[in-house]
């Protein structure tokens, strides 16, 4: 496997970013939920308040993976990370590319005082949960999600 570079991202990177997260919609069978904009993603990425921030994969010629994060807090536990995506290109994984990205979420996640990263997966997704118990990761299925659209 070619080297493969974890970096911060930048307000350049947005246009491969939001590529890649097109992929990602596809893979999750639903490409048509996309309605983010490069512009929208620059300004709450980078602009005077920063609304997530993003780790990228990168090859010499390309983006291959991401994980876009940001803080949620819990009353109980307090400042918390929360891992919205992470998404590598398919012919990238099974590199141990999935394993650099969380060592990289776990030290800004203790950088940050965070008590916690959390995230969500697919239940049919059985690639990302098999990888997810591998690093030893517990998944709780007594929880459901709940989703108000606003527009």
């Amino acid at each position: 496997m070619e080297n493969i570079r974890l970096r911060e991202g930048t307000p350049e990177d947005i246009p491969q970013l939001l590529s890649l997260i097109r992929e990602l919609a596809l893979y999750e069978k639903a490409p048509e939920e996309v309605i983010n904009t490069e512009e929208q993603m620059i300004q709450d990425g980078f602009g005077e308040v920063r609304l997530f921030q993003l780790l990228v994969a990168e090859t010499e010629e390309k983006l291959v993976g991401l994980a876009l994060t940001y803080y949620r807090y819990s009353t109980w536990k307090g400042k918390c990370l929360y891992l919205e995506d992470l998404y590598i290109q398919p012919e990238y994984r099974r590199s141990g590319l999935g394993e650099r990205f969380f060592e990289a979420l776990v030290q800004r996640a203790k950088k940050e005082n965070c008590q916690r990263i959390s995230w969500q997966v697919l239940d049919w997704n059985e690639l990302a949960i098999n990888f997810y118990k591998k690093i030893g990761a517990s998944l709780d299925a007594t929880w459901i999600n709940g989703t108000l659209e606003v527009q």
